[in-house]
């Protein structure tokens, strides 16, 4: 049973209902706190009632906090997300509280990032984020009331696939620049990016004495797996080219076989490509040139995919770029 008192300028609605606990919430007008009284009552008798009073007074600032903490901190491979996070608590949605969020400002934050450039690909991520945040408060953190307001809102459209290989003469223009870049490791992990198919991440982790030269293999430790289509490899074949890169490369202290950043290898890279006038080559574009040239190697999807580490071969499809010339020739 509800009372409604009032407290100074404020009226203050309490329900009383057996079998649930006591809920109280303070108004400014006599009205609201009848009818949000009205409306509890009801919940609570057709046994669809979920306090909401903790959504009400945490920020999504605050459980953001928390979601970093409690489930960012436990992956293995945090550093994206972290940063989406950190993305996150510089917008002014963050100082709302979870339950006054609605998916239409979301939608609005939504437009402003697609309008100003940013891709689908980087929007629908910063989304997911946050969508990840709901569902883990409503399942895991008590608020089960709690509606994930970016269930129903649109979301962009995925990234266009990139189908940008290394055109004639590119590659040897890009070693000769690289060789004479002054980092004695850029052109080294250009050409075993392209032999090894490894995402940049991984291949800035090789370490020598995971390096088998008898038997032509790199032999990944577990800790460095991950899960899923950010995998790589229990062990990466050798090709005679890598191993030959291998073999003229300088030994560090550190172990590692490539001793510099990843982040300095993508400065020079840009650098240089604008230098060479090449346009439209990425990086990551690498590990699309290494799946092509391994189907083009006459090697079957299975094999390619244990090489570069693909579990799921319609992603697989998606790093392989032949071309029609190239497969009329195998037609006969």
């Amino acid at each position: 049973m509800a009372s409604i008192t009032k407290r100074g300028d404020f009226w203050r609605a309490q329900v009383r209902v057996r079998g649930h606990e006591s809920i109280s919430r303070t108004f400014d007008k006599k009205a609201d706190a009848e009818k949000w009284a009205r409306h509890v009552e009801n919940e609570m008798d057709r046994g669809i009632f979920y306090d909401r009073s903790e959504a009400e007074r945490t920020t999504l600032l605050e459980a953001l906090d928390r979601y970093e903490r409690e489930i960012i901190s436990k992956k293995q491979y945090p550093g994206q997300e972290l940063q989406r996070v950190k993305h996150w608590r510089g917008q002014p949605l963050v100082k709302r509280f979870l339950a006054q969020l609605r998916g239409a400002d979301f939608a609005t934050y939504r437009d402003a990032r697609l309008a100003a450039g940013l891709s689908t690909g980087t929007v629908r991520h910063e989304l997911q984020v946050i969508s990840h945040l709901f569902e883990t408060a409503r399942k895991e953190w008590g608020l089960e009331g709690l509606m994930n307001p970016l269930k129903n809102i649109r979301k962009p459209a995925g990234s266009k696939e990139r189908d940008r290989r290394l055109q004639p003469g590119e590659h040897e223009k890009i070693r000769a620049e690289l060789a004479g870049c002054g980092n004695p490791y850029a052109l080294p992990a250009f050409e075993l990016a392209i032999e090894t198919s490894l995402r940049q991440g991984m291949l800035f982790e090789l370490r020598w004495e995971w390096v088998d030269q008898t038997a032509r293999v790199i032999r990944i430790p577990a800790s460095y797996r991950q899960k899923a289509n950010k995998g790589v490899p229990v062990a990466v074949p050798l090709s005679s080219r890598a191993l030959d890169v291998l073999r003229n490369m300088p030994r560090a202290l550190s172990g590692k076989i490539l001793d510099c950043t990843a982040d300095s290898i993508s400065t020079i890279w840009k650098r240089r490509m604008k230098l060479l006038n090449i346009e439209g080559l990425r990086w990551h574009d690498l590990r699309h040139e290494a799946a092509s040239r391994l189907f083009e190697k006459g090697l079957n999807p299975m094999q390619v995919a244990s090489i570069t580490g693909h579990k799921n071969l319609n992603m697989l499809r998606r790093y392989t770029h032949l071309a029609a010339e190239d497969l009329a020739v195998m037609l006969g």
